[in-house]
């Protein structure tokens, strides 16, 4: 895990090695170990990397990498799963390498094959090589989205980091809010796809590679990969043969992401998917297994880890648990600071205290982030199968007039429920409604007199449109397909990037290996994830060869804060104090004190005003313009 940055700066030549060196210290979190540049004058270009050291510790893996010839250098980051098969397959057509690192092979890859190498790279990545044959950058990020990667194009510049902050360090790039962005992040709680809440900047997304030209400043982006849809052709229907081929791919996963050469840990945070990479990594490694896992004394809705020491016991594992408390707030502005785009995930407290607790005995940390996307995890998709149900055998009049009686009952604006919502809303709507922070009339009335046009209709990702217009897919398949591709990279994989970051961890999903993916949503039929009465039906059958006792029949509980309850003490004054100075160009003071009287009556109040006041420390951070 490392920090990449790159520049192309055709009219500012004589500054790229100063300003590649300011956006290095801004991603030393990233890579405490080792920090490297290299210049091209005569091109406008500097490569920039912070190094973690994972694999081959010596000096021979700083970055950036020249190859042997002068012609190519790559900048990276992230770790490639494969790389010692690919490396015997390019030392077998000839080529010879001067270090050990899986730096060098992808480098090596990219001039045998091309733009194709992607395709051939089995784990998670941001790069970027300059091809001086070519007169192009080539940049590519992984299929999933683990590893960050931003961008800012204009006229006759290009400008790439793995965070958006490194790019602040450039005193003429604009830091001018984009409205719609924004807007986004209020209906969803995160900037979803290749958008960017500052205007004129852009993410790369998962499974995309990007050429940019230096002769032209012209760039293009394609698309390398895609999760499958369900096949019923190549689905497996016994649930022993699936739960077979589940463990086999999950093995295979976790055997090649305990590999390092430096210590690895769990991230155990009692839950299934955490609880059967404990198993598997206990099971393959040749050394003890060390896990770690947060409490939260006193709140049993929140606090798993009782389970996590049985299950620690269990696999004799050399267990470490942190206890939270609602303490100070100083923590926010600090991850607020660390955070590119805000997001309104209160779970990205305790995984940066978490990984800091492992980071104390570990480099690398394994979790179970990617199964619920997977496998049908959230009590939502229990919720669509009902609907769907609903949908199919209640008649239309009958549908209207429950309908009806519901708007009356639970009424409109701040006060109204998600699922509420979600049933009020077409079947194509009402997969996006499920993940909704602030609903399409709330929203409405919060940007009263402010919003841009398109608040006037619903607010929808690009990747819910795609899935959800699907034909042929069952709606369990088409909500699963939207949050692997919205929800997934746009929120759950930037808490854990960022917050582990910030600890200097790096944190590695055996889940998302694209082996298992693509299993899963090619060969796994709905009745083996979710239905209307429970989820994850498959890792809950391997689950009962794997596990203890204890982990049959439990209720999902996910890796959150009791936030409810700590806003009722230190956290609702500073919330105040924030959000006072909340730019009424974008939300009034009247609306936001509404949310705080809100907080008694709906359990999504706190919620919305976290999500604000991270918002708030944001912008206030980076000196953002509204």
């Amino acid at each position: 895990m490392c920090g990449i940055a790159g520049i192309h700066d055709s009219k500012n030549v004589s500054h790229c090695k100063e300003i590649i060196h300011e956006m290095c210290r801004t991603l030393s979190h990233r890579g405490p170990d080792a920090s490297g540049s290299c210049v091209f004058p005569e091109h406008g270009i500097g490569l920039g990397h912070t190094r973690l050291a994972i694999i081959d510790l010596s000096s021979a893996g700083n970055q950036p990498l020249v190859d042997s010839s002068g012609e190519y250098t790559i900048t990276f980051n992230g770790e490639i799963y494969n790389y010692q098969d690919l490396r015997k397959q390019l030392v077998s057509s000839g080529v010879l390498f001067k270090t050990h690192t899986d730096t060098e092979v992808i480098l090596e890859a990219y001039k045998k094959w091309g733009a194709e190498c992607v395709e051939r790279l089995r784990g998670m990545f941001a790069f970027c090589i300059f091809d001086q044959k070519k007169q192009l950058l080539f940049l590519a990020r992984d299929r999933v989205g683990e590893k960050p990667l931003f961008y800012f194009h204009s006229a006759g510049r290009f400008h790439f980091a793995s965070e958006l902050k490194a790019m602040f360090t450039i005193p003429d790039l604009p830091r001018q809010l984009d409205r719609e962005s924004f807007e986004y992040f209020l209906a969803y709680g995160f900037v979803p796809g290749d958008r960017c809440i500052v205007d004129g900047f852009h993410k790369l997304p998962p499974g995309h590679a990007l050429q940019y030209d230096i002769r032209t400043s012209t760039l293009r982006v394609n698309s390398y990969w895609q999760p499958p849809r369900f096949c019923a052709n190549r689905a497996l229907g016994h649930p022993e043969e699936l739960t077979e081929r589940l463990d086999e791919l999950l093995q295979q996963s976790v055997r090649e992401q305990l590999v390092a050469d430096v210590p690895v840990g769990i991230l155990l945070s009692g839950g299934l998917d955490s609880s059967l990479v404990t198993a598997i990594a206990a099971r393959v490694s040749t050394t003890p297994v060390r896990t770690f896992t947060v409490s939260f004394p006193g709140h049993s809705k929140y606090d798993e880890a009782s389970v996590a020491r049985t299950v620690a016991e269990y696999f004799s594992t050399d267990h470490h648990e942190l206890v939270a408390e609602p303490g100070s707030v100083d923590i926010l502005p600090m991850l607020a600071e660390q955070f590119d785009e805000p997001i309104s995930d209160s779970s990205m407290v305790p995984t940066y205290l978490v990984s800091k607790l492992i980071r104390e005995h570990a480099t690398v940390a394994l979790g179970g982030d990617g199964g619920d996307e997977l496998f049908g995890g959230y009590h939502q998709y229990k919720w669509l199968e009902s609907l769907s149900i609903f949908r199919k055998w209640t008649p239309a009049v009958v549908r209207q007039l429950i309908q009806l009686g519901m708007k009356a009952a639970v009424g409109f604006g701040f006060h109204r429920p998600n699922s509420a919502r979600a049933f009020l809303a077409e079947e194509k709507d009402a997969i996006a409604f499920c993940n909704v922070l602030f609903g399409e009339d709330i929203r409405k009335a919060m940007l009263a007199g402010r919003s841009t046009d398109s608040a006037q209709n619903s607010i929808t990702p690009e990747q819910y449109k795609m899935w959800v217009a699907s034909r042929g897919a069952s709606v369990l398949q088409r909500g699963l397909h939207a949050d692997f591709g919205s929800y997934l990279p746009d929120d759950i994989l930037v808490k854990v990037d960022r917050s582990s970051m910030l600890a200097s961890l790096e944190s590695r999903a055996p889940f998302l290996d694209h082996r298992l993916i693509e299993f899963a949503f090619e060969r796994v039929p709905d009745q083996y994830k979710a239905n209307a009465k429970t989820t994850k039906i498959l890792p809950k059958i391997l689950a009962k060869k794997l596990l203890p006792s204890c982990m049959q029949g439990r209720r999902k509980q996910g890796f959150s804060i009791p936030l409810n309850d700590w806003f009722r003490g230190n956290w609702q004054n500073f919330f105040q104090d924030v959000l006072h100075d909340f730019d009424t160009n974008l939300i009034s003071q009247n609306n936001i004190q509404r949310l705080f009287q809100d907080t008694e009556k709906n359990k999504a109040a706190a919620h919305r005003l976290f999500a604000l006041t991270m918002f708030e420390l944001w912008r206030q951070r980076y000196s953002v313009t509204i």
